[in-house]
């Protein structure tokens, strides 16, 4: 019986071939868009591999700050309407370390080299 092979070795391979031989052999705007494939793949590894793990604390910290059940859509719009309507405020116990900790989880999978991300990161932000 032969293994397929995960999602995360197919993205992996693919995004390798655009890295390692097509990129070198390309110009222009060809280049810049294989350039945008391959990063957008890594961000697919990334997500794979964090997206998970993140989502269910998310939806772990919402639940206890809103103290209600629901999934991670409709307690992010409950948030949301909280916020909008002043329900919700800075001065909200635990508001403003779970939309911390949300946004640096977010921006690990999206843009983990982003210099303000690794500023906050090693702030222990």
């Amino acid at each position: 019986m032969m293994d397929q092979p995960s999602m995360r070795e197919l993205v992996d391979a693919v995004r390798e071939f655009l890295e390692t031989k097509a990129m070198p052999e390309l110009k222009g705007h060809t280049a810049f868009h294989a350039r945008v494939a391959a990063n957008a793949l890594a961000i697919v590894v990334r997500e794979l591999e964090r997206g998970g793990k993140s989502a269910e604390e998310e939806t772990a910290r919402l639940r206890g700050l809103l103290a209600r059940d629901g999934t991670l859509e409709e307690l992010n719009r409950e948030l949301c309407k909280r916020i909008r309507t002043g329900a919700f405020t800075s001065a909200t116990p635990g508001l403003v370390e779970h939309l911390e900790k949300t946004t640096r989880d977010k921006v690990a999978i999206d843009q983990p080299a982003y210099s303000g991300f690794k500023l906050a990161t090693e702030r222990g932000a």
